[in-house]
């Protein structure tokens, strides 16, 4: 059985998709001969919490946490937020979207001052536990799992010191991603060397989705790509019980996760109204749920006078209750960034929205998500610029819902190898690989 030491912020008690990958990793990595321990904060400044995810780490698997400096604290006093404000869904505004003097000094700040990210004040706590957790527990490999970036010069600093094999696991890109503070001189230099030493220091580069990879290779073209590995995201088929539930009264759609940012329901929310407006849709006759974390300058759409009765928004809800609510909908919505590079993008969630059996509308553009819905056949796939995609994916399901038709036509064959488990045991190889080449030299 070899060890791996799992470094991660997102951890439970943490909340959201960014902590459901690493925490299904180390769920199953000891049914392939893998130890997973695990090294976290000790009290993270989360986006969400959801307790219940605690009782889904196996009761052998040991977790050690340690104090961490959190400046989003500092952040919502400058800016005027309540204490216990989402950070995330706020602080990465909309394209043209108005901010406060605050708001600019604090993303200057975040900019400048927090490189890679605001994590970083976890950097010497964590340093100091892992090279005692490798001492006393005799691990055999790391793995980092990024964003934040910070883990990944945690595993950076103590790989270089301990010489052990180290997987950077990574769940998005580094700079110029998205969601990553723009950086402009000194602060974006620094960054971006942070990034490459990291891509050319590990022994293997693991990417949730392949633009990731993708992305290293484009920006780093002499360091070699061989060390990158692809391990897809997947449902975990114990997180969707077999339940039954009576037929909706109203055609409902749903969508869980969080938006903000230039991800948004607009054009998804206008092609409603139109088909609303055509007369096609009664809006009596059809519900749409929201289920989740959404910027401030999101919220108005929901109140749509045009939409009044339809739209139902509710908070961030434990994983195990959003499931049902995924369960006791008829079909999904699946929205990706509206952003340059999104057509990489593969978000978690969609796996296990394939995994609950229910059809997706799909708003995105041709590429890989695109590919995957088809590969499944999830769902249907309409170009979130082109409204009359959008508004002929909603009325085939919702006219197939009246007339009595199966909605759900996904492919259980190809599915059933988009698992959490199947994605554990691509790592646990990856981990023995990397633990036999380094006997070897040794």
């Amino acid at each position: 059985m070899k060890k791996l030491l799992v470094i991660t912020y997102y951890f439970p008690p943490s909340g959201g998709a960014g902590v459901q990958r690493v925490l299904k990793l180390v769920k199953y990595l000891c049914e392939f001969e893998v130890e997973p321990v695990v090294l976290t904060v000790q009290d993270g400044d989360f986006p969400t919490r959801d307790p219940s995810l605690l009782n889904e780490i196996p009761s052998h698997v040991r977790v050690y946490r340690t104090k961490i400096f959190e400046p989003y604290r500092i952040y919502r006093k400058l800016t005027g937020k309540p204490p216990d404000a989402p950070v995330d869904v706020n602080n990465i505004p909309k394209p043209g979207e108005k901010r406060s003097l605050s708001e600019h000094v604090a993303e200057f700040v975040r900019s400048n001052f927090f490189i890679p990210d605001a994590r970083i004040g976890w950097f010497p706590f964590a340093k100091v536990q892992a090279l005692k957790i490798i001492a006393e527990e005799k691990i055999d490999c790391l793995y980092s799992s990024s964003p934040p970036y910070t883990t990944a010069l945690i595993a950076k600093s103590v790989a270089k010191k301990t010489h052990l094999p180290w997987i950077a696991g990574f769940r998005d890109p580094w700079t110029g991603f998205l969601s990553t503070p723009v950086r402009y001189g000194l602060a974006k230099k620094i960054d971006t060397s942070l990034e490459r030493k990291v891509y050319k220091q590990c022994d293997k580069l693991e990417v949730a989705w392949k633009g990731i990879g993708k992305d290293f290779q484009k920006k780093y073209p002499d360091i070699d790509s061989s060390k990158i590995v692809h391990i897809e995201n997947g449902y975990d088929d114990a997180d969707i019980p077999v339940l039954t539930f009576p037929r909706n009264d109203r055609f409902t759609i749903t969508y869980t996760g969080s938006m903000y940012g230039k991800r948004s329901p607009k054009s998804f929310l206008d092609a409603v109204k139109a088909l609303i407006t055509q007369g096609k849709i009664d809006p009596k006759k059809i519900k749409l749920k929201f289920i989740g974390r959404f910027g401030a300058s999101l919220l108005p759409l929901f109140e749509d006078e045009a939409l009044h009765g339809t739209v139902e928004v509710k908070p961030y809800m434990p994983h195990a209750d959003s499931v049902k609510e995924l369960l006791k909908s008829d079909a999904l919505l699946l929205v990706v960034d509206d952003a340059e590079g999104s057509e990489e993008i593969v978000p978690g969630k969609v796996y296990e929205y394939i995994g609950t059996s229910r059809p997706i509308i799909t708003l995105a553009l041709e590429g890989a998500i695109a590919a995957l819905i088809r590969e499944t056949n999830a769902g249907i796939v309409a170009n979130f610029r082109n409204p009359s995609e959008i508004e002929s994916a909603v009325l085939h399901y919702y006219q197939a819902f009246w007339s009595g038709e199966k909605l759900w036509q996904g492919n259980p064959d190809i599915i059933k190898k988009y698992t959490r488990r199947e994605a554990a045991r691509k790592l646990a190889e990856l981990v023995k690989t990397l633990c036999d080449k380094k006997s070897n030299r040794c």
